[in-house]
C-alpha cells in the first residue's frame, strides 16, 4: 500500500514506547514516508519539534505521563498539520485539540495511512 500522491512526505513521531514507536516508523516508511525525526519524551520532542523541518506530525497524548500539548503548541504555530495517537480514545486528548485526528490504539497500516492522507490534504 502506498500513500497516493503523497509519499515522500516527512513525518515527525512521538512516542515514548520504543517498540512501538519503531513499529509506526516502519508502518510510515511502507506507507512511503519518511521520519524526519522521533522522540520519546516531552524534552527532546519540544526541541525537535522547533528545530526539524517536517510535513505532518504524530503524537502520542500521554508521553511518560505528561500531557502532550506543549509540544503540539509548537507544531500548530509553525502551521503543521499534526494527528494524535492515543490508547483514552477522544476523551483522552487536550481539551483544546479534541477538533484533531485522532488514531485509536493500536491503530492498522490502512488507518494511518489514511488518517495522515486527510490530514495532509487539510480534511
Amino acid at each position: 500500500m502506498t500513500a497516493t500522491g503523497l509519499s515522500g512526505r516527512s513525518v515527525f513521531l512521538v512516542e515514548d514506547e520504543v517498540m512501538i514507536r519503531m513499529m509506526v516508523a516502519d508502518m510510515l516508511e511502507e506507507l512511503g514516508y519518511k521520519v524526519a525525526a522521533e522522540a520519546g519524551d516531552i524534552t527532546e520532542a519540544m526541541r525537535l519539534a522547533q528545530a526539524t523541518e517536517f510535513d505532518i506530525a504524530i503524537l502520542d497524548v500521554n508521553v511518560n505521563g505528561k500531557v502532550i500539548s506543549p509540544v503540539a503548541d509548537v507544531i500548530k504555530a509553525k502551521g503543521c498539520p499534526f494527528i494524535f495517537a492515543t490508547g483514552y480514545g477522544s476523551s483522552g486528548l487536550p481539551e483544546q485539540y479534541r477538533d484533531r485526528p485522532a488514531l485509536q490504539k493500536p491503530f492498522q497500516l490502512d488507518a494511518l495511512g489514511k488518517t495522515i492522507e486527510a490530514a495532509l490534504r487539510g480534511g
